[in-house]
């Protein structure tokens, strides 16, 4: 277990990168989806234009 925080703290860039890549894979994951109902929506408001 020393192994390991002896290595994140010589290595906190490490660290940094795991959270930004959590955080862009979120952001992706929430657009993903907001896209999704947004394309269900457009399905719906075009079948009560006819």
């Amino acid at each position: 277990m020393e192994n390991l925080f002896g290595f994140l703290e010589n290595n906190s860039i490490y660290i940094v990168l795991f959270i930004v890549l959590t955080i862009w894979a979120g952001i992706f994951t929430y657009m993903n989806s907001l896209d999704k109902r947004l394309k269900e929506i457009e399905i719906e408001l075009k079948g009560d234009n006819k």
